[in-house]
């Protein structure tokens, strides 16, 4: 039942592939991605949060957040960077290289499909590695407890390339896509590289030690997953914590401090800032007034409805309609292999 809820917020925060590069480097080479808040702009206008992901296809190179102590990573793997930070990929750790510039985002949306890019090794020879590069956006607020809840950087795969999994079949068609430069491979690579974000989070989630905390862990766990799953099936649901707890078959204490111990908030708690993230998709798209926001998020007036995403959210719901790139990421944005 827990898969639900892990669904139910990869649903709601929209989450959209775009721009994809086909990356040749040869030893040595260093490349570094810039601030999130000037790469957005550029690829993604109206997103809220990005996420960058790097596919090694062939060779090894080195991946790591600026200051941090680089990992390796191999054919067959990919590093994800959930929260978009400054990173650097190249041939050897602890090398630097000038951000790539915001002229060159520009001329990758602007150029014809695919586009690529080559890095280093001015005497020639074959590439020391090669990589599908891209990049997920998503809604980050009012409320993401997934995105809240990663870590900055993911690596997932298996470098000897017998992946049977949907990660090994994005490899593959990813390797077929930058190499055979099909009609639509921007649509193949726009759907799969969100498929290989939610299989890198399901292996992230399966990995997690036993005394992990957080909303991940609550997943896990049967009987406060049953209750995320509840809260998520029936968000307009008048829940109670005792009806709550009866559902999910624990006393009331014991599921409110379960509850609170895992995810680091209570159930009813929760459930609001769920509502609230709903509501506010639904005032995103424009179309819906306020009266039925409130009734499908469970509020019986309009008033309450609008004190309590005030309250949550900081603005009221007309002011969350109206804010600068409301509508978020398109649910298919141009992409670039």
């Amino acid at each position: 039942m827990a898969t639900d809820a892990l669904s139910d917020v990869l649903r709601a925060v929209r989450l959209a592939g775009a721009l994809y590069f086909d990356v040749a480097a040869r030893a040595p080479w260093v490349a570094e991605q810039p601030a999130r808040e000037m790469v957005l702009p550029k690829i993604l206008p109206g997103a809220g949060h990005l996420i960058s992901y790097h596919v090694v296809t062939e060779g090894r190179c080195f991946a790591g957040i600026i200051g941090a102590e680089p990992i390796a990573v191999e054919a067959g793997e990919v590093i994800v960077f959930t929260k978009g930070d400054p990173h650097v990929m190249s041939s050897s750790p602890g090398m630097r290289a000038n951000p790539v510039t915001p002229d060159a985002f520009d001329e990758a949306a602007a150029s014809p499909l695919p586009f690529s890019v080559n890095y280093g090794g001015g005497g020639g020879g074959p590439p020391s590695v090669r990589l599908v590069c891209g990049f997920l956006a998503c809604n980050a607020q009012p409320f993401n407890p997934l995105l809240d809840n990663l870590p900055a950087v993911i690596k997932a795969g298996n470098p000897q390339g017998s992946d049977s999994n949907w990660l090994g079949e994005f490899i593959r068609v990813a390797i077929s896509e930058s190499t055979n430069k099909r009609a639509g491979g921007e649509s193949v690579l726009a759907k799969l590289s969100e498929l290989m974000f939610i299989e890198v989070v399901r292996r992230h989630l399966e990995a997690l030690p036993p005394a992990q905390e957080g909303w991940l862990a609550g997943l896990r766990d049967p009987f406060v997953g049953k209750a995320l799953s509840l809260i998520h099936r029936s968000p307009a649901r008048n829940w109670t914590i005792e009806e709550l707890a009866r559902d999910v078959g624990l006393s009331r204490s014991v599921l409110a401090e379960r509850f609170a111990d895992l995810v680091g908030m209570p159930p009813m708690h929760y459930l609001a800032k769920w509502r609230m993230q709903i509501a506010s998709d639904l005032l995103s798209g424009g179309s819906t007034n306020i009266a039925t926001v409130a009734a499908e998020t469970g509020y019986g007036s309009e008033a309450a409805f609008s004190r309590a995403f005030k309250k949550i959210v900081g603005v009221p719901p007309s002011a969350w309609r109206r804010r600068p790139g409301h509508d978020g990421p398109h649910p298919m944005v141009r992409a670039v292999v």
